[in-house]
């Protein structure tokens, strides 16, 4: 059995909420660079230049990427031989959200009710998914997401007779049917399989997998790479202008499901997809 202490959590928290709202992962840092030397329209480069340029402000200023600080998602696979000490694992979580986004500077853009609407003026709560996992470490994954871009995801309940090619169709109908709202070029994240709540979850953590880093289940390795290539051929582009990059990366994760249902969904983020990972 190993002991954290809860304010270590905070701690890491703080940092990491600050850390991915100043900085892009380098996958993605690389991704956007690539994209920017190989793209052929004029105004797609120049965009892909200006993100580029953007990156680099933020990261010597030390200010956000992006004006949407997002909502704080946190994915915490907790060691079954972890036991936390100090206080209460969720209210620690958000403590380290409040500090970081005060701390940080970022903006604060959650409300307590989802109509009342008023601001809790601290970017609190959190959106937080548990697992718990076999050992004695916690991995947290911090991702805020932005609203632009979340605002444009789709969940599809499709039959089982629509099979491999119905859920081709629906990543191509989110992604078109979003065009330039979803601040392209973007990353794809899809869901396949669960339930209607679990496809949704994991395609917010297909979003946290490095570019470029295709499934290893060969079928899917192959549907990603074909929907990243339509997607592509599409000329949404950069900004929604036109070009050949309108997605960085498609990303599926798939789960078992019921007999009678075939759950699909997809979550798309922009440019500014935000991870950063800590083991304790």
């Amino acid at each position: 059995m190993r002991t954290i202490e809860t304010t270590e959590i905070t701690k890491q928290i703080k940092e990491m909420c600050i850390e991915a709202n100043y900085f892009l992962p380098l996958d993605m840092k690389r991704a956007i660079e690539e994209a920017k030397d190989a793209e052929t329209s004029k105004i797609g480069k120049h965009i892909l230049g200006k993100l580029c340029e953007n990156m680099q402000i933020a990261g010597e200023d030390m200010i956000p990427i992006c004006q949407d600080t997002g909502m704080a998602v946190i994915f915490a696979e907790i060691g079954q031989d972890v036991h936390f000490e100090g206080g209460y694992l969720e209210e620690a979580i958000n403590e380290g959200v409040r500090q970081g986004y005060q701390e940080g500077y970022l903006r604060k853009s959650v409300v307590g009710d989802p109509l009342i609407r008023e601001n809790t003026k601290d970017n609190t709560p959190a959106v937080i998914h548990y697992q718990i996992v076999p050992g004695e470490q916690v991995k947290i994954t911090v991702a805020p997401k932005g609203f632009g871009s979340e605002n444009m995801s789709r969940v599809y309940m499709l039959k089982p007779a629509d099979g491999m090619e119905g859920v081709k169709r629906a990543v191509l109908t989110a992604v078109k049917e979003a065009g330039p709202n979803a601040c392209p070029p973007v990353v794809v994240g899809v869901g396949v399989g669960g339930t209607f709540e679990k496809c949704a979850v994991l395609a917010k953590q297909a979003l946290t997998r490095p570019v470029q880093e295709f499934s290893k289940v060969p079928y899917v390795r192959e549907m990603e790479q074909e929907l990243l290539r339509k997607i592509n051929e599409t000329d949404i582009g950069p900004g929604g202008l036109g070009g050949m990059t309108t997605a960085l990366a498609v990303h599926i994760n798939t789960y078992p499901t019921h007999i009678a249902g075939l759950p699909v969904a997809v979550n798309i983020c922009c440019h500014v997809n935000r991870h950063v990972v800590r083991v304790l």
